[in-house]
């Protein structure tokens, strides 16, 4: 196999393709009355909410990140996914209804009803997904 093969792969050489498999499951967050059923799934589990701007760097970077960091035993963490610029007045109410100053990317942890923890920017990959089980 030459260099440039090496260097870039053979056609029809498949052993570079490993299919990655996501132990993460995105919740759409895409109404107000979600929000009420976030607080009440919180009541027995921990909810996690991902508020994301799709134009921004930062989060399109942060978000790759944080994905990775799901493993076969977070696989049953709810999730959800906040798209900030198409549902900016959910992201409001979640400020609100959670006590949270506005941040994005942001991640929020909401626990009995209430915010237990949240992180923006790179420290959301600094999150230890495991205390949330």
């Amino acid at each position: 196999m030459s260099i440039f093969n090496k260097i870039f792969g053979a056609k029809g050489d498949d052993t570079s393709k490993v299919e990655k498999v996501s132990y993460l499951n995105w919740i759409p967050l895409t109404s107000m009355e979600e929000l009420e059923k976030i607080k009440e799934i919180s009541k027995t589990e921990a909810v996690l909410i991902f508020k994301h701007s799709t134009r921004c760097g930062i989060s399109s970077m942060v978000i790759k990140q944080f994905e990775k960091l799901f493993t076969e035993e977070h696989q049953k963490l709810k999730v959800y996914y906040l798209d900030l610029l198409n549902y900016r007045d959910i992201s409001d109410e979640v400020g609100f209804t959670f006590q949270v100053m506005h941040q994005s990317p942001q991640l929020i942890v909401v626990k009995n009803g209430v915010s237990l923890e949240n992180a923006s920017h790179y420290e959301i990959t600094n999150t230890n997904l495991s205390r949330f089980i």
